[in-house]
């Protein structure tokens, strides 16, 4: 790298082991559970479902500069965990690995989400090696013809061997953190598919899967996807299959959870599943917004942006104290939210499991 490298100039000052012992050994917990860094929103797929793809003529492609995630050191340090990955497919950035070793630098666990086009050996090999604990996959079927009609240029068998690829890499290392899951996005169209999880789980040695619903509507045509909460039998019966798909995962000792919007607003700590209350985001140009779904890249108007800084402009643990970001943050913990936020099927959903 230049002499001018921001990650090589900079004094990053590690956790001490006074500081580890008390993690480690006290259980003590950071004020932050997790920071989510936007590190790039280019992405090779064109899924139907994404605002990637509904957004085209709109959409901000950028890379995170190194400069952004240097001034993320101090949130870091506080943080639990950092999840490298926005709206773009994260291992398209080519400093995602130096991105990962700083944050590993400041005692924070690291995970990921990927579509899987970028997977090769030499990706996998570097992932075993990232101390990465969690790289999820993103599926939204469980075979090509259920998966490959709504991510289009993402194939399933794609999918697949990368998730090979990565578990190869790892079971060659003999040691490491990392797990691979499943980031399972569950359409109206086809609930059937997801009966078949468990199976696939088995066949490649996936450990644990999460099943999300549409929770961002990027199209209104495709509202007929996601599962509004006041659409209460339809969410009973597909609660009912999943509750059954969790059931059978556990008895082959892989775990499902799953998240479906109730009725009314559920009692998620500080009022939402996103649990702002303890975890922001960071787009790649360094704003700050209390989630991935209040900042979406696109130069649109947009009356659902929320943004309260950036880290080139302000230290990013100022922004985090600020009074209006300390406003939005209350409000939504007392049930009173943002109109951002009002209607937002995180604050509805509910969380099962196996039984």
């Amino acid at each position: 790298m230049t002499g001018n490298d921001p990650l090589k100039n900079r004094s990053f000052k590690a956790p001490g082991i006074l500081e580890m012992l008390k993690r480690d050994l006290l259980g003590k917990r950071r004020p932050l559970d997790c920071i989510q860094v936007e590190v790039t929103s280019f992405c090779a797929g064109r899924c139907t479902y994404c605002p990637h793809t509904t957004m085209a003529e709109t959409w901000k492609s950028r890379h995170m500069e190194a400069d952004v995630f240097a001034a993320l050191w101090q949130l870091m340090r506080v943080s639990e965990r950092v999840h490298l990955q926005g709206w773009g497919e994260p291992l398209l950035h080519p400093r995602f690995f130096d991105f990962a070793a700083l944050a590993r630098k400041a005692d924070c666990q690291v995970s990921s989400t990927s579509c899987g086009l970028m997977m090769n050996d030499e990706i996998a090999y570097k992932l075993a090696h990232s101390g990465i604990d969690t790289l999820a996959f993103s599926l939204v079927g469980t075979d090509t013809v259920s998966n490959d009609s709504g991510r289009v240029g993402v194939p399933f068998e794609k999918v697949c061997s990368a998730v090979r690829m990565v578990k190869a890499a790892v079971k060659d290392m003999g040691y490491g953190p990392l797990d691979v899951h499943f980031a399972y996005l569950l359409l109206v169209d086809r609930v059937e598919a997801v009966k078949s999880l468990p199976n696939l789980m088995e066949e490649l040695d996936i450990s644990t899967a999460v099943i999300s619903s549409l929770d961002y509507i990027a199209d209104k045509e495709q509202a007929c996807l996601a599962f509004a909460p006041h659409e209460k039998q339809k969410i009973a019966e597909v609660r009912s299959i999943l509750q059954d798909v969790a059931d059978k995962a556990a008895q082959m000792e892989r775990k499902i959870v799953f998240a479906l919007p109730g009725a009314k607003a559920a009692a998620h700590a500080g009022g939402c599943r996103e649990n702002v209350t303890r975890s922001l985001y960071i787009d790649a140009e360094g704003m700050v917004s209390p989630c991935v779904y209040l900042n979406v890249p696109d130069n649109a108007e947009n009356s659902n942006r929320r943004i309260f800084g950036s880290v080139l402009e302000t230290n990013i643990l100022e922004i985090w104290q600020n009074e209006d970001f300390l406003t939005f943050r209350e409000a939504l913990a007392k049930n009173t939210p943002d109109s951002a936020c009002l209607n937002c099927p995180k604050r509805f959903e509910i969380i099962g499991k196996a039984r």
